[in-house]
């Protein structure tokens, strides 16, 4: 990169899949058999999001979804399925494909089984 330049600030769109990133990692990641603490820790952090995000519009919606949907969190496969059914949610509102959340391991944790994560 040439020293004189700059990056910018994430747009909306760049915000969005970073976070989304974040977000399906911290639930493929979490424990098969979580605290209770380790589910508080993560209802806070997602509350805590919630209020924080950088997209008013977003951040509010992620507020009303969290509660008609409260997280699941008993397990890392609940936890990812449900961050999945939320992503397809925001995906349906903004017109694009759903994911097939019978993958999230594959594609947030493990990796395609035809080795090209490895």
């Amino acid at each position: 990169m040439p020293a004189d330049h700059h990056e910018c600030p994430p747009d909306r769109m760049e915000l969005g899949s970073r976070s989304w990133t974040l977000l399906h990692s911290i639930a493929a990641y979490f424990p098969a058999q979580p605290t209770h603490q380790q589910q508080q820790d993560a209802k806070i952090f997602l509350d805590t999001f919630s209020r924080l995000y950088p997209c008013q519009e977003c951040a509010e919606d992620l507020r009303q979804d969290l509660v008609t949907h409260p997280a699941r969190l008993t397990s890392s496969a609940e936890f990812s399925q449900w961050m999945c059914e939320m992503h397809n949610r925001v995906n349906v509102k903004l017109g694009k494909p759903e994911f097939d959340c019978s993958q999230v391991f594959k594609r947030w944790r493990d990796g395609w089984d035809d080795g090209s994560c490895d």
